[in-house]
């Protein structure tokens, strides 16, 4: 390392910490954050004026109304940067456009259509991005969340035959040649544990599986902190496991719940519309939440057996309509299939935790693009 070099690399250390903590913390005055990042307060004093001169930081407002250097407040400039998040499912194309500090600009959702799906995907990126009064080339990184996953050696969508529009092509390079911008693509179960590490009951926990036995029906495997993929990036698409009956997708999907409440009297049109219904009946409706608790363990079963996990957390719709008692019932029949005691809870994220994933993967991009910081997981 040379002299001049020396400096500047420090330089940039500091300016990548105390972005960071901005980005964490929110507004801060001077000496807040120099006492954070260890700085005195020339050389904290001349990190700001080297960021605000850069556009990395702005000034936004006064500590209490006081007056004077300590009392002004210091914010990172979310304009420097925009993203965009996309949940994709059978029904809908979910969108929201944020700026880099994850502040929220837009939404904007539309259903899926029957055809024309990735002209319906641009507009409806466009329409939002238009919302947040952006255009489609403003956006510094889309991350766009779907049943499914993408093969990384070909680009096409596998297990995700209920979205045909979008199998048959080279997803990532026509995602980007859509937005003209830079575009990735994960399993959308895959979204849910990230966001489950990032803030939700998988907060330092580094062996963990994402389980949402019902609706989407798929498993997210987060081994030493980093999620497993797999080769075609398949790691944990449980759906077509073979378990004593037959293919596990076909015991826990909306038809198969929808049939076995009706074989304990409880009519309903759809899964979640059951396991509610069930809750509601009390004492009757348990009959039906033990079977169904059945169907998802031995499942799960298979998955805990190989890999031994410290926590299971069950996320989904249907798992969620279910609450403690469904999960309570899965914990339960799972122990008399496995020998390892893993703890079975429900996921904490429960408002659009794939679009909010997609959206923290996202700006984990854009930061890294902007400021130089590291992507965490």
């Amino acid at each position: 390392m040379t002299r001049t070099g020396s400096p500047r690399l420090l330089r940039e250390i500091n300016d990548r910490a105390a972005i960071e903590t901005l980005l964490r913390s929110g507004a801060m005055t001077r000496a807040e954050l120099e006492e954070v990042i260890g700085l005195s307060k020339p050389a904290t004093a001349q990190l700001l004026a080297r960021l605000e001169e850069d556009g990395m930081v702005v000034r936004t407002g006064l500590r209490g109304g006081g007056r004077g250097p300590r009392a002004q407040m210091w914010a990172v400039n979310g304009s420097v940067g925009h993203v965009a998040a996309v949940a994709l499912t059978p029904d809908l194309i979910d969108v929201v456009i944020a700026d880099i500090t994850g502040a929220l600009l837009a939404e904007h959702s539309v259903p899926m259509p029957a055809s024309d799906t990735l002209d319906a995907f641009r507009s409806a990126v466009q329409k939002a991005a238009a919302l947040a009064g952006l255009r489609l080339d403003a956006l510094s990184h889309v991350v766009v969340g779907t049943p499914g996953a993408v093969d990384p050696a070909t680009g096409f969508l596998g297990f995700a035959p209920h979205l045909p529009g979008l199998v048959d092509v080279d997803l990532p390079s026509t995602f980007r040649t859509l937005l003209g911008t830079s575009v990735s693509i994960e399993n959308d179960i895959n979204l849910a544990a990230l966001e489950e590490m990032s803030s939700g009951k998988a907060v330092g926990v580094r062996n963990f599986v994402l389980f949402w036995p019902a609706d989407e029906i798929g498993s997210a495997v987060v081994i030493n902190g980093t999620l497993l993929r797999g080769v075609t990036g398949g790691a944990g698409e449980v759906d077509s496991m073979q378990i004593p009956g037959g293919r596990y997708g076909d015991q826990v999907d909306n038809e198969a719940i929808i049939a076995l409440a009706a074989s304990h009297g409880i009519v309903a049109s759809s899964g979640l519309e059951a396991v509610s219904g069930a809750l509601a009946a009390g004492a009757d409706g348990r009959a039906f939440l033990s079977d169904l608790a059945r169907r998802i363990a031995l499942g799960l079963a298979n998955v805990v057996c190989v890999l031994d996990p410290e926590l299971v957390l069950l996320s989904g719709g249907v798992a969620q309509a279910g609450g403690e008692t469904l999960c309570e019932l899965v914990s339960v029949e799972l122990l008399k299939l496995v020998v390892p005691r893993t703890p079975v809870q429900l996921a904490q994220i429960t408002a659009n935790p794939v679009r909010s994933g997609a959206l923290h993967s996202a700006l984990a991009v854009a930061r890294e693009q902007v400021f130089g910081l590291p992507q965490r997981a």
